[in-house]
């Protein structure tokens, strides 16, 4: 199996009918999915998402791929094709967009729609360019076939990729529910068909590839999701992924059934769903959705509401009702259904929302005690029909962190793929199809670029970690007047701290330490305030450690008398 190395250079120039492979997310990663194809001088993008932020990247919003080594080739964009609508496969786009306007983005109907939606927030109109499963259309050398798959959003595709170079099949994000509620199945029928012309380079989703087995069908959480809205003595609140409209159909299903009204609470929710239902994708019966405030004058048994935040982010819905700080206002009896998975890092956020909600009194039905939710991705007894299906010549998983990437190469090793034809990358690693054989060449440029309010790319890991260090250890100002002509203090320096426990003495020691270091520096003909400031923050700092054991940020200013 080929790794990549930390030794790796600058790829060659690609060799003359070859094909070049560059994910600049979504390896080593869930999230922001990017992966260019180079062929005949001509470049294609397959999907541009965000990654949202963890714990040690504070204040940072999103965080997209690199466009680093494409920005000066934006003009060789034949396009952008996009799997599915979810956010971090579509989340960038606006980015790359900004840079250049007019690159035809390519999705089916509803992975359009979200789009749109979202770059008209950007003041963007795109143009695009609507497949559908079974289209076949050409942008530069590249011919594209789109495929049917099945995901946690409708209108899933996968891309069948024709170049001189050979046959790539990109699975994008995808399972193999056999009985989805729109019938509307992963297409294992294209899969084997392009596997007997020949795949040459399989990219496959590898997010459950630990997973033994198969993934539940979504239409198994049908009894546990009907028991909660038929059996709730009060209102029934509903947490879900903005974008699942399958997930909330069978809600609204179960709630019309029982007699339950509906409202959506929350922007995305109410915006997606409303989209979904204008396209036929969301099947609304009758009167069943009425506005948030119609529910007041309906008894609480008759009550379902739909919102988003399972995933415990601060602002959302749910994590507002269990602060108290939401216009609904849980109470005893009320059932609240969290019907998503829990996302892996904020585990402990979720778990802290669902203490919250059942201190109000609420019963909190989720994945843990009951079964409502499945995953969106296949586990490894789908993936391993895949492989035997399409027999490729040569693998690369994409879509997942190391453990994933690694799983999904056994996998693909175990059905009889050559391990020296599985390619495990990273975000940036290089991969050439040349020959019929895909090995890695070298590397680009793919860093983290994080969006920060309206500041794309300001923020950089050095300002991260300050913020983490102001976060933990707080922050102490000295302000020192020197005297320009000795290089002595000219009075007793001033402190000010935040976040660093302190009271009126704490910093009583240090002022021999800074005067120490200013006499040695005045021996030393040191003088400029610039420099002076340097010593005396490192002095400061090493003795905050030394008495208190702590590193806080220190900001030094010295001002000449």
């Amino acid at each position: 199996m080929s790794h990549p190395h930390p030794e790796l250079k600058a790829a060659p120039p690609l060799p003359d009918g070859g094909l070049r492979v560059v994910a600049l997310g979504g390896l080593g990663e869930i999230g922001r999915n990017m992966t260019v194809f180079e062929h005949a001088g001509k470049l294609l993008v397959v999907d541009c998402g965000v990654l949202f932020p963890e714990e040690h990247q504070p204040g940072v919003d999103v965080i997209l791929p690199d466009f680093t080594s494409i920005r000066d080739r934006l003009d060789d964009i034949v396009a952008i094709v996009l799997t599915h609508g979810h956010e971090d496969h579509i989340g960038g786009v606006p980015y790359l967009l900004r840079e250049r306007a007019d690159i035809p983005v390519v999705g089916s109907k509803l992975t359009l729609a979200f789009l749109e939606a979202k770059l008209k927030e950007h003041g963007i109109r795109p143009r695009t360019v609507r497949v559908r499963e079974g289209d076949r259309r050409g942008f530069g050398p590249f011919d594209c076939e789109f495929v049917a798959v099945n995901h946690s959003i409708p209108d899933g595709l996968a891309v069948a990729i024709r170049t001189g170079a050979g046959l790539v099949l990109h699975t994008g994000d995808f399972k193999m529910d056999q009985f989805p509620l729109d019938e509307r199945i992963t297409d294992l029928r294209a899969f084997a068909r392009l596997g007997e012309e020949g795949v040459d380079l399989f990219l496959v989703d590898s997010t459950n590839a630990e997973v033994p087995g198969f993934t539940t069908s979504e239409r198994d959480l049908n009894p546990a999701i009907e028991q909660v809205l038929r059996t709730s003595p009060k209102r029934v609140i509903v947490s879900s992924f903005a974008s699942h409209v399958h997930r909330i159909q069978q809600v609204l299903d179960a709630a019309h059934q029982h007699g339950r009204k509906v409202a959506f609470v929350g922007r995305s929710m109410v915006r997606n769903m409303g989209i979904a239902r204008d396209l036929g994708y969301l099947k609304v019966p009758q009167g069943l959705v009425v506005p948030v405030k119609e529910l007041e004058k309906l008894p609480p048994s008759k009550i379902a509401l739909v919102c988003t935040g399972s995933q415990g982010e601060p602002m959302a819905a749910l994590s507002r009702m269990a602060n108290r700080d939401h216009m609904i206002r849980i109470g005893e009896g009320d059932t609240v259904l969290l019907a998503s998975s829990l996302i892996p890092g904020n585990e402990n956020a979720i778990y802290r929302v669902i203490n919250g909600l059942t201190r109000w009194g609420a019963n909190v039905v989720h994945k843990g005690n009951a079964k409502v939710h499945v995953s969106g991705h296949a586990s490894a007894g789908e993936l391993v029909y895949c492989y035997n299906i399409v027999k490729p010549r040569n693998v690369m998983p994409v879509h997942g962190e190391w453990r994933h990437l690694r799983a999904n190469a056994d996998l693909a090793v175990q059905t009889g793929v050559d391990p020296d034809r599985v390619v495990i990358a990273e975000d940036g690693v290089v991969v050439d199809l040349v020959d019929g054989r895909a090995s890695i060449t070298g590397k680009v440029p793919a860093g983290n670029i994080y969006v920060d309010g309206m500041e794309v790319g300001g923020a950089t890991e050095a300002s991260l970690k300050d913020r983490v260090t102001l976060a933990e250890e707080g922050v102490v100002t000295v302000v020192a007047i020197v005297d320009a002509d000795t290089g002595a203090l000219a009075e007793t320096p001033d402190f000010l701290a935040r976040g660093f426990v302190h009271d009126d003495t704490t910093f009583e020691p240090v002022v021999p330490v800074i005067e120490k270091t200013l006499a040695k520096a005045a021996e030393e003909g040191v003088g400029e305030a610039h420099q002076l400031e340097q010593l005396i923050a490192r002095a400061v700092a090493s003795w905050a450690f030394r008495t208190y054991r702590r590193k806080p940020l220190i900001i030094p200013v010295v001002i000449d008398a």
